[in-house]
């Protein structure tokens, strides 16, 4: 233990490149010393971190605890701080991740119909198609980038396809999604001017599907033809709310699983007794610690390190704590899902674990509505990497890897590998 880390020494420092690289010996001691703190966050906004998994649980069913950035006490300026990159310039704002009940009942009910298990099963032999062909690309050469080469373009393109962008754009897709996820990495200005553009081709392409809507919906109708038909048919959906839609599902869609990939099979290979059960089982043709062990993946180390903003919009207690009407909450997933009064061996990776009911898809009414197409993504990616390159191996220091900056999502920026070439 540091000194930094004391029991009856100061909270530890947060949000350093640091704690980016590590950040749960510091979450454990907030869990301890400051279960609900406030803390000032790298952009000037203050706000609460919720660190326990019991307090957390409250906080994310919590209907007090807005989603609607207009709650938020700070000047209108500072709200362009609390979002995602970007999206108040391009008129995104009207989505999911921004919205209370009712509009957030009627919205999601629209799109919950594409992420049903058994429209995600449909799916799976193109997301298999993908996989493969990802591999198949790197899989000579004896090395690669697993988070440019496979973990960042495999959710992208199957993220598309479910949408209804026509293949020949999906690469311009590619570049905006590139953009908005290095987080500060590239120029000045590239997010906002990358959801721009992305606002602005889904405007379009939006007019160019309504324009060539057939009168009936065909079996696996895509995403954004889906909008639009319910929108012609009373469901009072706005252009900006579709584009909102349609753009907040790729968001969503594509870098929480880019960093399960990447962080799992991260996990996996600095952890090789876990990676050898797995890839045993695999072997035999089962399919049950695949399963678990995404899950556990996704308590350990998952994709989404702190929850999307929510904003108090009456005084309430969370973990003792009292909090203004007002105050931004974030919750912190990573911290709750290591949490010891909850799990048992919370810092062992254990992918035979059962009782898991991590948070890492969320809680309450905002639990993610990717979540069976994100799962179906992860435990194929991982299956057919552990299968097709079987002495998969780290090909850097792990101490010399760099995780992306930014407040909600915990990723990689590279995964270098290497292996044995394959014909």
């Amino acid at each position: 233990m540091t000194d930094q880390l004391r029991p009856d020494g100061p909270a530890p420092a947060l949000f350093t490149w640091e704690f980016a690289t590590d950040p749960y010996p510091a979450y454990a001691w907030l869990r301890e010393h400051a279960p609900v703190h406030r803390t000032r966050l790298p952009s000037g906004v203050e706000a609460w971190l919720v660190t326990r998994y019991a307090d957390a649980r409250q906080a994310l069913a919590d209907q007090r605890l807005s989603k609607n950035p207009a709650h938020h006490d700070e000047p209108a300026h500072a709200r362009g701080k609390t979002g995602i990159p970007g999206e108040r310039k391009a008129e995104l704002m009207t989505h999911l991740l921004n919205i209370d009940p009712p509009d957030h009942t009627r919205l999601r009910r629209l799109v919950s119909k594409a992420f049903t298990p058994r429209r995600v099963a449909e799916f799976a032999p193109r997301v298999q198609e993908l996989t493969d062909h990802l591999i198949d690309r790197f899989a000579t050469t004896g090395s690669a980038d697993l988070i440019h080469d496979f973990a960042f373009p495999l959710p992208i393109y199957a993220i598309c396809d479910l949408l209804g962008v026509p293949r020949e754009d999906q690469d311009d897709f590619r570049d905006w999604a590139g953009m908005m996820i290095r987080h500060g990495g590239g120029p000045r200005g590239g997010v906002a001017r990358s959801v721009k553009k992305m606002r602005g081709y889904l405007a379009e392409l939006i007019h160019r599907k309504r324009a060539a809507l057939p009168a009936e919906a065909a079996p696996g109708e895509d995403l954004i033809s889906g909008l639009i038909r319910a929108s012609d048919h009373g469901e009072h959906l706005t252009e900006n709310e579709a584009a909102a839609m349609a753009f907040i599902l790729l968001f969503a869609g594509f870098e929480t699983t880019v960093n399960l990939i990447g962080n799992g099979t991260y996990a996996l290979l600095t952890h090789p007794g876990q990676r050898r059960l797995l890839q045993e089982s695999l072997v035999r043709g089962e399919g049950d610690l695949l399963e678990t062990g995404v899950e556990e993946l996704l308590r350990y180390d998952g994709p989404v390190e702190l929850a999307t903003w929510r904003f108090a919009t009456e005084p309430l207690t969370v973990g003792g704590q009292d909090i203004a009407p007002g105050d931004p909450v974030l919750v912190v997933l990573a911290a709750a899902d290591r949490d010891p009064e909850r799990f048992d061996g919370p810092d062992v990776l254990d992918l035979a674990r059962r009782d898991n009911q991590h948070l890492g898809y969320g809680h309450g009414i905002h639990y993610c509505l990717g979540a069976p197409l994100a799962r179906l993504e992860g435990q194929t990616a991982l299956a057919t990497l552990l299968t097709r390159l079987p002495d998969l191996r780290l090909a850097a220091d792990p101490a010399e890897l760099r995780w992306r900056g930014g407040l909600i999502m915990r990723g990689l920026r590279t995964l270098p590998v290497e292996f044995t070439p394959t014909a």
